[in-house]
């Protein structure tokens, strides 16, 4: 078969029978799933069709009742009426049906799962909605849990994916774009978004760069999402996901667009701020409160997970006087007879523990616990027993870790921006993990994605903006929507 439909778009069917068969039996000659059954009427026209379709990917007791049997058992046909118009509207009972007269159209539906039916005489086939491949099934993400709200996570398929959001959101302002991306794949990508609510500039952008893609096949989200940020470089992420229907639902309703990539449960939406890094799935479940002291204490987790190897480095290495006396001499004993410097023994920590997270993660999740506290435990203790590390610096390490697992978002940044801003205070001390700050907040400012502000909620906040950035207000107190989004008013009570 040949790699494009593209590559058939100026070829149309004959009318005959045999020679439209044999055309998709060339384009089909290597597929072995494909299957050809023939039909004839048993009325007094006595006209022959064809049913092609690739096995695996229809239903076939649909295809049996609602497409065989009725073709076979259909009375007499009027001669007046169209043979293709007739057998459309009065024979069969299947719940979508399209004309196709363009080979490439055709193609494009039978690899997604349509059934093709070709009649004698006929310069028109029929494309037959008969869908029926098999699917993992709605399950809670493992990845996006939550102990209060909801447990549907997204499929693979596109079409149900968008139906979820679909069932969130009942409302005719709901709107879904369709194309295909892919040279080879031809991936099927849905556009989501609320009309009135989403920016038509923002819209017309990620059209123009999803129609600019040009890659042999799409089999995940994340090849679409790498191609169309602005800063492909950056450690920060200017385009989220999430598997989460609810998640969806309410991003579109503050603005947003998603964009459901067939093959993959994870969802991207944009623009993506700051901000979003530091909000759980589960903020609006709980209690307001609760969820908002839960925010705050990622933000300063954050910073933490990044900061704290560079300060003990720094104060070890540069700034021993600014320790407390009786700290700096207990540092100093517990560190005597360990072979490394600070910084090596701090480098050589976080590689360790890094390999024991990532192992961890690719395992069976058994398995992966089991190697996690056991290996953290064995080897920690192992090592400071043989005086290779220090006990500071392994309470350091450890500390630095967990603050940096309450930023699941973030994990990739932290790691980067610990080691960056490491060896920066291990050269320069103080000064330098204050110039590496700088510089951090400096890119973090310099960000936008798709033409928004990435820090718009925090740096140009008002009052409004705030209850859902830092802290999580109550409901009724939120007012407005995002910054970014032209149509502000939430509620109706908001007064500027």
């Amino acid at each position: 078969m040949s790699g494009r439909t593209k590559d058939y778009q100026n070829e149309k069917l004959t009318g005959n029978l045999s020679l439209d068969i044999a055309i998709f039996k060339e384009i089909f000659k290597n597929e072995s799933a494909l299957r050809i059954k023939y039909i004839r009427s048993r009325n007094k026209v006595n006209y022959d069709c064809a049913l092609i379709y690739i096995d695996g990917m229809i239903n076939g007791t649909q295809i049996n009742d609602s497409i065989i049997k009725p073709i076979i058992t259909v009375d007499a046909m009027p001669d007046s009426e169209d043979l293709t118009e007739y057998i459309e509207k009065q024979v069969l009972f299947a719940r979508d049906i399209k004309k196709k007269s363009l080979v490439s159209d055709i193609l494009e539906g039978v690899l997604y799962g349509e059934v093709l039916l070709l009649i004698s005489g006929s310069l028109e086939a029929l494309l037959i909605d008969s869908k029926g491949w098999r699917t993992r099934g709605i399950s809670e993400p493992k990845n996006e849990t939550v102990l209060q709200g909801p447990r549907e996570g997204f499929d693979e398929a596109a079409l149900l994916n968008v139906a979820m959001i679909r069932r969130k959101l009942q409302t005719p302002d709901f709107c879904t774009e369709m194309l295909r991306i892919g040279r080879r794949s031809s991936t099927i990508v849905f556009i989501c978004y609320l009309n009135t609510l989403t920016d038509k500039k923002i819209l017309s952008e990620l059209k123009r760069k999803l129609e600019k893609i040009d890659i042999d096949g799409i089999l995940d989200s994340n090849y679409i999402s790498e191609q169309i940020r602005a800063d492909k470089f950056s450690l920060f992420s200017t385009i989220g996901s999430t598997e989460r229907p609810d998640i969806i639902a309410s991003k579109l309703l503050e603005g947003r667009i998603a964009v459901v990539v067939d093959g993959t449960p994870v969802v991207l939406t944009l623009p993506y701020l700051f901000s979003e890094n530091f909000q759980s799935d589960e903020d609006y479940y709980l209690n307001f409160l609760f969820a908002s002291s839960g925010r705050i204490l990622r933000y300063i987790s954050f910073f933490l997970s990044i900061s704290i190897p560079a300060i003990f480095i720094s104060l070890l290495a540069f700034h021993t006087s600014l320790l407390p006396t009786s700290l700096a001499i207990a540092i100093a004993r517990l560190r005597g007879g360990v072979p490394f410097s600070p910084s090596t023994e701090c480098i050589i920590m976080l590689f360790v523990f890094e390999a024991l997270r990532e192992a961890g993660l690719r395992m069976s999740q058994n398995l992966g616990h089991t190697l996690s506290v056991v290996g953290g435990l064995v080897v920690g203790q192992a090592a400071v027993e043989a005086r290779i590390i220090s006990t500071p610096m392994l309470i350091v390490i450890a500390l630095s870790g967990i603050c940096g697992l309450m930023v699941p978002k973030l994990r990739s940044a932290v790691l980067y921006l610990r080691i960056a801003l490491l060896i920066a205070s291990a050269l320069f001390g103080l000064y330098g993990f204050f110039i590496g700050i700088s510089i951090i907040i400096m890119h973090i400012i310099s960000l936008s994605s798709f033409g928004v502000d990435y820090t718009v909620s925090l740096r140009k906040s008002s009052f409004q903006s705030l209850k859902d950035t830092i802290i999580r207000a109550d409901f009724k107190k939120m007012l407005t929507r995002p910054l970014f989004n032209f149509n502000l008013i939430r509620q109706k009570r908001y007064k500027k």
